[in-house]
């Protein structure tokens, strides 16, 4: 007899009854922001994840106590250590808009990688919106699809409400007006679509906003301007975290001088999103004058993997481990000039050696069976994202893939919406057993 299988695990290896209705995706996306760009191929899965109540609950766990951790001033102090001194500038601390990304092969979720400045919430809300069930037992849990207590109607007010809440950290009761959203050659970017549902947010909320290239913002006066017009706050989306590149001097001055309100900005990077914290947040002691009890520090060294910050002085011992690991650049982002330790050449092992890089161990990733053309089926790793504003998990995501990392060039693949289902043991039918499912 076979033996019972978590529900999320048998939906997850068979169930193709709920989909992302791309025909509604797209009349969603042309109502929210009129001129919206479409999204590019490979940026959308049409299937959902499934991801068990247990596992969520185990998400959203580690996110609090990250949190707990990260705005503890033994934190502050041990960033600081190790900062650039533009990360050191800081304005008034704010959360802003963070990413938490887990893999949910193990027993416990594990933990990825924080980010700052996440892309795809707003997309992906888009697609949860155009989640479609052909079972009517599926209907109920897609129209209570949320994430942790958010409604997807609340979403969108949340996100403004992290923008604003930064804008007052920094300015008091001083009106918010005008808001740029700046990324290098913004039109050219992956996402752009996604900075157009942002301006359409922003221009919703009363605020007048504008898409710019890093390179046009200009200082004045003691005054950010974006083509001539005042900025009050910037949607800073540009990967050069602590602002060094040229193109960026205008940015890294209003930073150095408070002249307008960035969001995240550098200090923000360095506290949340520096790889190197993965290693800091298993030191015991860190965690416990942080303030965490015996079972906070027990959970997160559960679920960060073993994270070690590379030593040319280790070389040899790490070479002969490197199976095992990931190597990722201490300030990089995404699977930019990241390893798998099984796929290392010497001569990417050298550049590690060179540069500033962690290893983490190695954590396995969930799977998806997805529709494939002609009525073929693939399997893919799965990674989960959860959007965090203001310590409240807005909402999940998954990315789907194949290879050593994420990425959006799989077919298949992509986005795609999360539903949470009870933490039942079945070997039933999946429609009787989906019947009972509560989405979350």
């Amino acid at each position: 007899m076979m033996a019972p299988v978590p529900l999320a695990e048998r939906l997850n290896d068979a169930c193709q009854c709920i989909w992302v209705d791309r025909a509604l995706l797209a009349r969603q996306l042309q109502a929210g922001s009129g001129a919206a760009a479409p999204l590019p191929q490979g940026m959308v899965s049409g299937s959902v994840v499934f991801v068990g109540a247990r596992q969520a609950a185990a998400m959203d766990r580690t996110i609090e106590l990250i949190t707990q951790v990260m705005r503890s001033a033994a934190w502050e102090q041990r960033v600081a250590r190790q900062a650039p001194a533009i990360a050191r500038v800081t304005q008034p601390a704010s959360d802003g808009m963070l990413g938490f990304d887990f893999h949910l092969g193990a027993p416990e979720p594990q933990l990825i990688e924080v980010n700052t400045n996440p892309g795809g919430l707003l997309v992906s809300l888009a697609l949860a919106r155009a989640a479609t069930a052909h079972c009517d037992c599926l209907a109920e849990p897609l129209r209570q699809l949320s994430s942790a207590s958010v409604p997807l109607t609340g979403v969108e007010e949340r996100v403004m409400a992290s923008f604003r809440a930064a804008f007052a950290a920094a300015r008091g009761g001083q009106p918010l007006r005008s808001v740029a959203i700046v990324d290098d050659a913004p039109e050219a970017q992956y996402l752009w679509p996604e900075f157009v549902l942002y301006q359409q947010l922003f221009a919703r909320a009363g605020l007048r906003a504008s898409i710019v290239d890093a390179s046009q913002l200009a200082v004045r006066d003691d005054t950010l301007l974006a083509a001539g017009t005042a900025v009050e706050l910037v949607y800073n989306r540009c990967t050069d975290f602590y602002l060094e590149e040229p193109a960026h001097a205008a940015l890294r001055a209003t930073c150095e001088r408070g002249l307008a309100v960035v969001v995240p900005d550098p200090a923000a990077h360095a506290r949340w999103a520096d790889k190197r914290s993965l290693a800091w947040l298993r030191d015991e002691a860190l965690l416990r004058e942080a303030g965490l009890d015996a079972p906070g520090v027990a959970r997160l060294r559960a679920t960060i993997p073993h994270t070690e910050i590379v030593d040319a002085a280790r070389a040899d011992d790490l070479w002969a481990r490197r199976k095992t690991l990931f190597f990722k650049p201490a300030t990089g982002f995404g699977s930019r000039a990241a390893y798998r330790g099984d796929k290392l050449t010497r001569k990417a092992f050298e550049h590690v050696l060179a540069h500033p890089y962690v290893a983490q161990a190695l954590a396995p990733a969930s799977t998806r069976r997805v529709p494939l053309a002609e009525g073929e089926e693939g399997e893919l790793r799965v990674d989960v994202r959860n959007y965090v504003a203001g310590g409240k998990n807005l909402l999940r995501v998954a990315r789907l893939y194949q290879g050593q990392t994420t990425n959006f060039r799989t077919a298949g693949g992509g986005f795609a919406p999360v539903l949470t289902v009870p933490d039942v043991q079945t070997d039933a039918g999946l429609a009787q057993a989906a019947g009972g499912a509560a989405a979350s």
